[in-house]
């Protein structure tokens, strides 16, 4: 029997309303009780109002094994599309768990691979909103296969545009690989979870015994493992999350990233700054002070912050422009470099110059951590993964020397010798091999011996190491630091410097790529 024009244009309605109600009113209202939105209303959320183009709602499975054949529900358990957020283009897929479990399938991996081509060729941003219970376990190879074709799409991708995983419910088994190779990871507190094996998998092999939360929740991840970005209360939070860290990345490696109009003075001169250093060398004091005192007002958006405290990473903006921060911090292990803060800060900075994006350093750093856990660890490789990474970055980079700048950390934190395009120093900067301690026990070792008080020759040593080494200047009368600055002018400074280097043009040697040591 053949449809009439209204028949037809009828059909077309009930079948899209079909594809609008994903697992149906009770597999919602669960997700709901979870504390939980739908694909669709995390989409909406997430993209301007009305800007959503939806691919692929009619999609199937076509599994025929296990009676699978007989549940068929339209979209295939992902919603996938194109939206705007705050104005620019941003392609998405939204797994849906009211779908069988936003289980992963041949199709439900072939939509994904479309946006993510699509993302690629139209060079804007790609964000993927999962809540997945993992491979769809009847269609067997078919849906690894659907995860390999993923993840070489993000593989490609990556450095090219930005790549963003929102984790809003499980994400297990193979699935978690995809989020892994991705730029940022944001979890959602008490109902996102990722691991490779679950609780009963680790139980039956290993025989410990773990619940969901302390294997791979957002606390796991954002403080032990450094898998995960950031860390939201919940679903609302994390999407607000994504927005923002959206609004300081261009498009794509072409693109530089976007200005925004600010109010707050460029010339802007902070007296506080003068007196944030305190007297005593050994005595903390805040970083993200000086970071909040420096940049646009409100503009600095943390990164990893409850990792590797020891070093702050993240975005902000200066004059408008968008910078990406680094930056040793004396209030956790008095800012050391170790294994994990190297691994962080590393990462970050290649984002950075993958992205255009110039970075901003500020260096308070009595060197690596030492002990035989660190470096039975590693450390030797993974602090040069850090140094790698500044080395590597074509960007422009600018260094600012708060106090302490010791050994090879202070080589490693963007240093003139590594290729930074300007560093200047406070005066309370310490520019030296090792701290005067250290040195006077090693330089003056026999006069010490040998003194008839060796306290107080000790003493008397290290103060004239101090009024020698314990400044910039003589790192200053080598040209190995620009300037030395009074603190209040630093954001001027730095205004200025972004200002010089705007057309900054860096060309490294031909190669195929480093080999980073991973």
């Amino acid at each position: 029997m053949t449809l009439t024009t209204a028949q037809s244009i009828e059909r077309l309605h009930r079948e899209r309303a079909k594809a609008l109600e994903g697992g149906g009113s009770e597999r919602i209202e669960a997700q709901h009780k979870k504390g939980k939105m739908t694909a669709r209303e995390r989409i909406a959320e997430f993209v301007d109002a009305g800007s959503f183009v939806e691919f692929d709602s009619f999609v199937v499975h076509d599994c025929t094994d296990f009676g699978v054949d007989k549940q068929k529900i339209l979209g295939d358990g992902v919603v996938t599309g194109c939206g705007r957020v705050n104005g620019r283009t941003v392609y998405i897929f939204a797994q849906d768990f009211t779908v069988f479990g936003g289980s992963l399938s041949d199709m439900h991996a072939k939509k994904i691979c479309k946006i993510m081509d699509l993302a690629v060729q139209n060079g804007a941003p790609v964000v993927g909103l999962n809540d997945s219970g993992g491979a769809r376990i009847q269609e067997g190879v078919a849906s690894l296969g659907g995860y390999a074709e993923i993840f070489y799409r993000n593989t490609l991708a990556s450095g090219v545009i930005p790549q963003i995983s929102a984790i809003l419910g499980p994400c297990a088994g193979g699935a978690v690989y995809s989020p892994a190779i991705t730029d940022f990871i944001i979890m959602t507190q008490n109902t996102s979870h990722m691991f490779i094996t679950g609780p009963d998998v680790i139980k039956t092999v290993t025989g410990e015994e773990i619940d969901f939360e302390t294997l791979g929740g957002a606390e796991t991840h954002n403080v032990k493992s450094g898998v995960a970005d950031a860390a939201c209360a919940d679903e609302y939070e994390t999407i607000q999350f994504v927005k923002n860290l959206l609004g300081y990345l261009p498009q794509n490696n072409l693109e530089n990233p976007p200005v925004v109009a600010t109010a707050d003075p460029i010339d802007r001169a902070d007296n506080e700054l003068n007196s944030l250093i305190p007297d005593n060398p050994n005595q903390p004091y805040s970083m993200h002070d000086v970071i909040r005192r420096v940049f646009d007002t409100g503009s600095f958006l943390e990164i990893q912050p409850m990792y590797a405290k020891n070093l702050i990473i993240g975005f902000a903006r200066l004059g408008g422009h968008a910078v990406g921060v680094v930056a040793n911090n004396p209030m956790a292990l008095a800012g050391v470099l170790d294994i994990n803060a190297s691994i962080k800060g590393a990462r970050f900075v290649r984002f950075c110059d993958s992205f255009n994006i110039p970075l901003v350093v500020f260096t308070d750093v009595p060197g690596f951590l030492p002990g035989t856990a660190q470096e039975f660890g590693g450390i030797i490789k993974h602090g040069a993964k850090l140094l790698y990474a500044f080395s590597e970055a074509s960007v422009p980079r600018f260094t600012v020397i708060t106090r302490k700048a010791y050994g090879g950390a202070y080589d490693v934190m963007n240093s003139k010798h590594i290729g930074a395009d300007l560093n200047v120093a406070w005066p309370s900067a310490e520019i030296a091999v090792m701290g005067p301690e250290g040195a006077c026990n090693i330089i003056f070792k026999n006069d010490i011996a040998q003194a008839e008080n060796p306290d107080a020759k000790r003493k008397e040593l290290i103060e004239n190491y101090r009024d020698t080494f314990a400044n910039p200047y003589v790192a200053a009368s080598k040209g190995f630091i620009d300037d030395i600055i009074e603190p209040r002018e630093t954001r001027h400074v730095l205004v200025n410097a972004l200002r010089m280097n705007t057309n900054k043009r860096k060309t490294l040697p031909r190669r195929k790529h480093g080999n980073i040591p991973l």
